[in-house]
């Protein structure tokens, strides 16, 4: 659980073991800490659910191994996008328990989580160029405290290689699929399923046009009812909202 600091600060003011007035002062100070070339927000993970997410790109590989380190320290899980192995090494002198997900360009350092996560999330890519954007929505899913299906490789040029995987689509409570190309994987999808689909389309393909403009486009237009869209290669997007929603659904469930 992300909200764990303010929950033992809670109790510990339950058990009289720290002041109101203490736990005032510690919670006015704390909604972010400045660190000089960044302002790291630590009230995200009450608001939102998870900490802020530190996108890599721009930032020098000490300025990210310090904010990995501050959110370590704050008992709040780091996850780095868009990194490679320069600025894990860097990461991991100052953070050991960092852990460098490689295909997924992403980082994750904190606190382990004690048992399986939600369940309920399955991650599609049409074919393996798809799929470093697929591991980043994965990763970005499973830090957030969920556990993910995955069916790779079922793209539209041979769909009984996704209907082998029927069964899966229907137990899923939210379903992200990854295409590039002309995109029509995700339309495929959700005209299969009754839950969420999130389309992320990815910048592989041949022809005219910008990377991926394709297939954003041709998800945008799509004829399948409810289909929800992100940005090109935006596996972190959909891995958040797939997680958001999967959280609402599993409470739901309970």
């Amino acid at each position: 659980m992300e909200h764990e600091p303010t929950r033992e600060l809670l109790e510990a003011v339950r058990a009289g073991k720290v002041s109101v007035e203490a736990a005032i002062e510690r919670l006015r100070v704390e909604p972010f800490t400045e660190l000089g070339f960044a302002k790291l927000d630590l009230h995200r993970a009450v608001r939102r659910g998870f900490p802020e997410v530190v996108y890599g790109p721009g930032k020098t590989p000490d300025e990210i191994a310090t904010l990995v380190r501050t959110l370590r320290d704050a008992g709040q899980t780091a996850l780095v996008t868009r990194v490679g192995a320069d600025v894990y090494a860097v990461v991991k002198r100052q953070v050991p328990e960092a852990v460098h997900h490689e295909r997924a360009r992403a980082v994750v350092a904190g606190p382990e989580r004690g048992g399986p996560g939600r369940p309920g999330i399955v991650v599609v890519t049409a074919g393996t160029a798809d799929r470093p954007v697929a591991e980043e929505a994965i990763v970005t899913a499973e830090t957030m405290g969920n556990s993910v299906e995955r069916v790779f490789d079922a793209g539209v040029a041979g769909l009984h290689r996704l209907m082998a995987h029927h069964e899966a689509l229907l137990r899923a409570r939210v379903i992200v699929v990854v295409a590039g190309m002309e995109g029509a994987l995700p339309s495929v999808v959700a005209g299969l399923t009754d839950c969420p689909v999130v389309g992320v389309p990815t910048s592989t393909g041949y022809g005219v046009g910008r990377p991926g403009e394709a297939a954003l486009l041709a998800m945008l237009h799509s004829c399948a009812g409810g289909l929800t869209v992100v940005n090109v290669d935006n596996g972190f997007g959909a891995g958040c909202a797939a997680a958001m929603i999967n959280r609402i659904k599993n409470d739901a469930a309970l």
